[in-house]
């Protein structure tokens, strides 16, 4: 067996604090590739073969996240640490990962409900480590702070050997998010130690020349969503959501040349009743590895004073459909549509069969700061077609009352153009994630 020597597999940043049993609490913060998911998932491994009596509980707050990310993670860290699988039991119902040698037992689990935790206390062996990943997942969907202390509660019951819990997430821009103030007041006791990287920490070699070239394109971009999604900084949050728009240049009629690059065309709908109803079409540039703006419909019962009905709206997308396919020669194939628009739906695939209207992600926060990225990175263009959507960009807000209170809340005006091309922006997620591997991270 080769034998790897364990300060080669983890940064220096990380050293001093592996090994520690003074803190209870530990803290690890990052920018992207700051290798915090590496980390954990090497001390969960080596802390179970290194100690004859302990158990170890790895935490999501949703059980349907553990298999891809924490229990995967682990897998690599055996790997790592030059460790043959075989000398491991490794199941995934119920997700374990037991060193036969010891049986010493990582325990894998959500936190969906609070009886999600009840029962899983070792009686042979003490938890002694228990690790909670992607943090922002418990204040943004759950208890937050109240949540965090059940879980301390049952796990150090009964337990006088050593006993540490380790945080782990990516810092959200806003230094007032609820998270945040949670991490100032733990750094206030004598149990509790923060640890922040960046992948500037972390050796070229391991990264590669692309991803440290992707870091330092958005540097030269937008250093303010550089700061945060590689140096893990909390920036603040604009109001104007989309701050990093830039007309002169974000805004372009594709060239023949261009839209030949494009395999089909997408479009996102936004439906209203009284408000405006919208459909914005985009193609994926799979040579300039871009995505961008063909045309648009946009219609406003409340600005006309006359509402169109669904099967209306179905002939204006239908017409729609063929302006554009007569133009680019390349056929619209999927339409991301409005979840609430079930009526509209029904119209569309009647008079459109050959269209598919798959399942919309309507995520906010994460919808926007995939468009953020686009935008920041200059992959995401406009077509002067879409004149509503252009008009947006300069009144698409967050409402500031509840930014001051740490909620990322847009307002619900000046939208409709741009939450058609968010349900856009998250359907060909799959398609952007191939175009731009060094640009999106695996956690986007």
């Amino acid at each position: 067996m080769k034998r790897i020597r364990l300060s080669e597999q983890i940064i220096k940043k990380y050293h001093n604090t592996f090994n520690d049993t003074k803190y209870v609490h530990k803290i690890f913060t990052s920018g992207r590739a700051g290798t915090k998911s590496s980390r954990g998932a090497i001390k969960a491994i080596n802390k179970v073969i290194s100690d004859d009596n302990c158990s170890v509980v790895v935490l999501r707050k949703f059980h349907n996240k553990l298999k891809k990310t924490v229990f995967k993670e682990c897998l690599r860290a055996i790997n790592r640490l030059g460790l043959d699988k075989k000398d491991f039991k490794i199941t995934v119902s119920p997700m374990e990962i037991k060193y036969k040698k010891n049986q010493s037992t990582i325990y894998f689990t959500g936190n969906d409900s609070i009886d999600d935790t009840k029962g899983m206390i070792d009686e042979n062996k003490p938890i002694k480590l228990v690790i909670i990943d992607e943090l922002t997942e418990f204040f943004d969907k759950g208890e937050g702070e109240d949540e965090l202390q059940n879980i301390e509660a049952t796990f150090i019951r009964g337990n006088d050997d050593e006993f540490c819990i380790e945080y782990y997430f990516n810092p959200p821009k806003n230094p007032k998010a609820e998270i945040m103030q949670w991490v100032e007041k733990m750094c206030q006791r004598k149990d509790c130690i923060r640890i922040h990287t960046d992948y500037r920490d972390v050796p070229e070699k391991w990264l590669g020349k692309k991803l440290i070239e992707a870091a330092e394109e958005l540097r030269r971009l937008d250093i303010k969503m550089y700061n945060w999604l590689w140096l893990g900084l909390c920036t603040g949050i604009d109001e104007l959501i989309y701050y990093m728009f830039k007309e002169e240049s974000m805004v372009q009629e594709p060239t023949k040349e261009q839209i030949g690059h494009m395999k089909f065309l997408v479009a996102g709908g936004d439906y209203g009743q009284m408000n405006p109803t919208t459909f914005e079409v985009f193609g994926i540039d799979f040579v300039d590895k871009c995505v961008r703006g063909i045309d648009e419909y946009y219609y406003s019962g409340r600005d006309t004073g006359k509402q169109k009905s669904p099967s209306e709206y179905a002939q204006e997308f239908n017409k729609l459909k063929e302006k554009v396919e007569r133009e680019t020669g390349k056929k619209l194939l999927v339409l991301f549509l409005d979840p609430s628009a079930k009526g509209l739906a029904e119209e569309i695939k009647r008079i459109c069969p050959d269209v598919s209207m798959p399942t919309v992600d309507n995520t906010v926060a994460l919808g926007i700061s995939r468009v953020q990225k686009l935008m920041s990175y200059m992959r995401h263009y406009l077509s002067p077609k879409q004149k509503y959507l252009i008009a947006e960009r300069s009144m698409y807000e967050y409402d500031k009352d509840k930014l001051d209170k740490g909620v990322e809340e847009p307002i619900k005006q000046n939208d409709h153009c741009s939450d058609a091309e968010r349900y856009t922006i998250m359907g060909i997620w799959k398609y952007i994630r191939q175009i731009l591997p060094h640009l999106i991270g695996e956690k986007d």
